[in-house]
């Protein structure tokens, strides 16, 4: 077996290894900044970072692949960050799942503006005191965030990317005796994500739904003995309180998916989603002649999604994911043919095909 002195040497020899290229992509990534803004490109470019992910990860474990991902994307965010600090909003308060999820997109080199509503979030990135905007579209469990989805019909941004999330929910409070608690604080769709749970363990606790999971934490402390939250990890570490109960909610499988809105429409990364939104002529069998342009090409739909227009009654939007880039030919002849069916068409963004963390 190796003395501990040894192994300390070869962890030294490795840290200048891993020193040395950092400071040579720290150098590479300056020529970067200086190309980009000679020709004015963004800054973030979501589908290269994409393929530098994908690739590091390829052939790792769950564990190892985690871990190599957390280390990159903090080593992209400090190297973009030479080029601009970025900032960006989000839907807050601090300590959100949807500021997390910023976080794990951007990295920790950026200036994060929370905000109190995804309009708000809009609002920032449409009038430039952001960069970039991160709303929540879907959970795995509760499905559509209509906000987010109502947002899209008049906003000129882009969906750029989209992020997936865990969501693991614990048990939070100033107090360690969970037989005491009383209130029991959290955002209504994770009170739906963790009923069992709560029937189980706190059957008589007072469930009090407010804005965010962060809120919940903040206004738990305000009862040292009697309060609880029901908040990410993230949210917890950050206010300082102790975490009773890990994974409690009902599905062990729950992601929230998150978008990245912002004004230009990326390159191709050579695995992308397009979004569409559309209204349709009223005829019947509109909807089935609407989506055979997808059939006749072999493009898979991963999301079709109906809301009303809030303009006539019984008028509805249509919201749909497919798999593609809107530069392909075969997606640009989608949107030709899919036009003559619609009053209104409107290509949301080409983005990144988002990946569930490895399990």
């Amino acid at each position: 077996m190796k003395k501990i002195e040894q192994i300390r040497r070869e962890i030294d020899k490795v840290d200048g290894e891993l020193t040395r290229a950092l400071l040579k992509r720290i150098s590479l990534a300056g020529e970067v900044a200086l190309y980009k803004r000679k020709r004015g490109e963004d800054i973030y470019r979501p589908e290269r970072e994409e393929q530098i992910l994908k690739k590091i990860t390829a052939n790792l474990t769950a564990e190892n692949a985690a871990i190599a991902e957390e280390v990159m994307r903090t080593v992209i965010s400090s190297c973009r960050n030479l080029q601009k600090t970025l900032s960006i909003s989000y839907l807050g308060p601090q300590a959100t799942f949807t500021h997390n999820a910023a976080v794990k997109i951007f990295g920790s080199f950026c200036d994060y503006m929370p905000a109190v509503s995804i309009g708000d979030v809009f609002s920032s990135v449409e009038t430039g005191r952001a960069d970039y905007g991160v709303v929540p579209i879907e959970n795995s469990t509760e499905g559509m965030v209509n906000h987010t989805m109502d947002m899209f019909v008049n906003s000129s941004l882009k969906i750029i990317n989209e992020e997936y999330l865990a969501i693991s929910e614990c048990l939070v409070a100033s107090g360690k005796n969970k037989s005491k608690i009383k209130k029991l604080y959290s955002h209504p769709s994770v009170f739906g994500q963790c009923r069992n749970y709560i029937s189980r363990n706190l059957p008589f606790a007072e469930q009090i739904e407010v804005s965010s999971t962060a809120e919940a934490v903040k206004l738990a402390a305000k009862w040292p003995t009697l309060g609880a939250a029901i908040s990410s990890r993230f949210a917890a570490e950050i206010y300082g309180m102790n975490i009773l109960d890990e994974h409690i909610e009902d599905l062990s499988q729950n992601y929230t998916r998150f978008l990245v809105m912002g004004k230009t429409i990326p390159s191709p990364s050579g695995k992308d989603k397009t979004s569409f939104l559309f209204s349709l002529k009223d005829r019947p069998g509109i909807l089935h002649d609407a989506l055979s342009p997808f059939k006749k090409r072999k493009i898979n739909l991963s999301k079709i999604e109906s809301r009303p227009s809030k303009k006539k009654a019984w008028e509805y939007f249509f919201f749909v994911d497919c798999e593609g880039h809107i530069l392909q030919k075969k997606i640009q002849n989608v949107v030709s043919e899919l036009s003559k069916f619609c009053d209104s068409l409107k290509i949301l963004g080409s983005y990144p095909e988002g990946r569930l963390p490895k399990s």
